[in-house]
């Protein structure tokens, strides 16, 4: 969740580490604040609120010094005031560090220390981790990087941190389990970060930390890392593809509406190499690297939280209709706990924008245990997943900086799409001719969104309507229910409305005793093979005066006829609709939210990668 930033070399430090905050905010907002030394002075500054309120506390202070710390918080242990704002001093006030994770044992620890005399300021878990260090550092008089390593084999849980000190400018430790790190490698200076996106501007050489490394990062020198078992281990530069153009908003008024309308673009990313109509193929290296691994799997789980388990959703129908093996969906919070059934001969696939989500990589682990062989899909590269599955694929649609997911969300089905197609040729579950219709369909989608996104305007005067509305229900069937589901999250993300997404069949069994004119009702009614049905559904909800807005096929007249409002969208193959009929709710939710005036990128609560449980 939080973000974290760290800075040696030449240069000033506070403008890099407020500049890092800034493109680290979307992981957390509650609070916010840096370390830095000059000589043999430490100043610490931290205020509850964003960064801004940061840049605003520190006016007037000494910001000066050539390295530094700081952190940007969503908040897991104690409440989002400034006592509890990161960075944290130890009791000396010698010693300060950042924190992103949970200390899980951090009560035992907190006695054992308070019974050694230490007090605690915060109600956080990580103050309880720098007193530790302190404790250690002075018990067994060692070095700093000796002490965070002797600490932390004491630690149950996750984190990523960063530890300076007082009256020696010349060194910063981190280290990670868990939560993300990166480290950017400058001519003479470091940088630190929870991910690429505050380096990216300053370095394209980056060093990915594994779990349970621990570097020192000294001026001058190269850096060391080992792990908190003291094996050494040599450093691995790899090199950034980010662009700082994919972490501005380019002219928009916020990233959600930005990464809305880059769609047409990155799912032609997301295809290109990989889906040929020339030559009427997909390729997928993860998928024909491991072939017989996927022809011969008796079962698939796919495991995800959010957005990318509605995605996992849609790759479930996918799956079960083109290659017709069982697909199982699971949340991965719940199937990491449940002591599930899990084969060597079973394929799990997880998905994961970030690639940090901590449930996620939690099930992969336990996957991985059971002999599973496993495939992940993910869109940040060198993140956790794709360094701890056997396979996979990335989605290629650069930072998603919105925290309501947008772009990741038809990428993830697009990849989903493109492995239950390869699968399905391969095991001759799929006719050449529905194969190749796909195939030409699927290069289509990047136009037909574009078709879709000219109605902005028009649905942005449709949002004026319903910000009165305190609920909404959102309704689909087959391919289209997963994206309901996926419509009524991005409105309740970003607009605070309550909104539940259900199979439109399903309304007669309960959710219908929640209708009346104040209550909208959104039906996705694309053509398919359950349109009949759905247009049965819309005439229920109108004898009980419900206000419908439809999601219909260019050109429909009976389902126009029994809505209030239709927003109309391109045909397509019925596997591919959802790729579409998600795009008009993407802009509902953004604009109803616009409408209410609520805070669009960094909506209250929410952080964008979901690094705790």
């Amino acid at each position: 969740m939080c973000g974290i930033v760290g800075y040696i070399g030449n240069r000033q430090a506070y403008p890099i580490l407020i500049k890092g905050l800034q493109r680290l905010e979307y992981r957390g907002y509650d609070s916010a604040g840096i370390a830095l030394i000059n000589g043999d002075n430490l100043n610490l500054y931290k205020t509850k609120g964003k960064v801004a309120d940061l840049v605003h506390f520190a006016e007037q202070k000494d910001i000066s010094g050539t390295i530094g710390i700081a952190h940007t918080r969503w908040a897991t242990h104690g409440e989002p005031n400034q006592l509890n704002a990161h960075p944290h001093y130890s009791q000396s006030e010698e010693l300060v560090i950042i924190h992103n994770g949970i200390i899980e044992n951090y009560a035992i620890l907190k006695k054992g220390l308070q019974e050694h005399g230490y007090t605690f300021q915060s109600q956080t878990d990580t103050e309880v981790l720098i007193q530790l260090i302190e404790y250690v550092k002075k018990s067994t008089n060692t070095d700093l990087t000796e002490a965070v390593q002797l600490a932390l084999n004491e630690v149950v849980g996750a984190y990523a941190i960063a530890v300076i000190e007082k009256g020696n400018p010349d060194l910063i430790v981190a280290a990670r389990n868990g939560s993300p790190l990166v480290i950017g490698v400058g001519e003479d200076e470091y940088f630190l970060a929870s991910d690429a996106t505050p380096i990216v501007e300053h370095t394209n050489k980056v060093i990915y930390l594994e779990n349970e490394d621990i570097v020192t990062i000294k001026r001058g020198e190269d850096l060391r890392i080992k792990t908190i078992s003291n094996i050494e281990k040599t450093p691995e530069i790899k090199m950034l593809e980010m662009t700082i153009s994919q972490l501005e908003k380019n002219g928009y008024p916020h990233f959600m509406l930005k990464e809305i309308f880059e769609q047409p673009r990155t799912l032609a990313d997301s295809m290109k190499g990989r889906v040929n109509v020339d030559t009427n193929n997909i390729t997928l290296a993860g998928f024909i690297d491991n072939k017989e691994r996927f022809l011969n799997a008796k079962r698939i789980i796919i495991t995800a939280c959010g957005t990318s388990w509605h995605s996992a959703t849609i790759g479930m129908y996918l799956i079960e209709e083109f290659a017709r093996i069982p697909v199982e969906v699971e949340y991965s919070s719940e199937l990491r706990y449940r002591n599930p059934v899990i084969n060597p001969d079973d394929i799990v696939i997880a998905i994961s924008q970030s690639g940090e989500t901590a449930d996620t990589l939690a099930a992969v682990e336990l996957a991985k245990k059971n002999g599973a062989f496993i495939f992940g899909i993910c869109n940040v590269v060198g993140s956790s997943i794709p360094r701890n599955t056997d396979s996979g694929c990335y989605t290629h649609v650069g930072p998603e900086i919105g925290v309501a997911s947008t772009k990741a969300f038809t990428a993830q089905v697009t990849v989903l799409t493109m492995l239950a197609l390869m699968i399905g040729k391969e095991k001759g579950t799929i006719t050449d001719e529905k194969y190749l219709n796909i195939i030409r369909e699927l290069h289509n989608i990047p136009n037909k969104i574009s078709t879709i996104l000219q109605k902005d305007n028009e649905i942005a005067e449709l949002a004026k309507t319903f910000t009165y509305a305190q609920n909404f229900i959102y309704l689909g069937r087959g391919y289209n229910f997963p994206v309901a589901l996926e419509g009524a999250l991005k409105l309740k993300e970003i607009s605070y409305i309550h909104a539940e997404g259900y199979p439109a069949a399903e309304m007669k069994h309960g959710p219908i005793a929640l209708i009346s004119p104040e209550m909208p009702v959104i039906v996705i009614a694309t053509h398919s093979s359950t349109y009949d049905k759905v247009i049965s559904n819309i005439q229920e909800i109108k004898a009980r005066k419900g206000r419908i807005i439809s999601i219909v096929t260019e050109g429909d007249i009976n389902v126009k006829k029994l809505s209030n409002n239709v927003i109309e969208i391109p045909e397509t193959e019925e596997c591919l609709a959802p790729l579409l009929s998600v795009i008009p709710l993407q802009l509902l939710a953004y604009h109803i939210a616009v409408e209410k005036g609520c805070d669009i990128d960094q909506p209250r609560n929410l952080a964008k990668s979901v690094t705790v449980e």
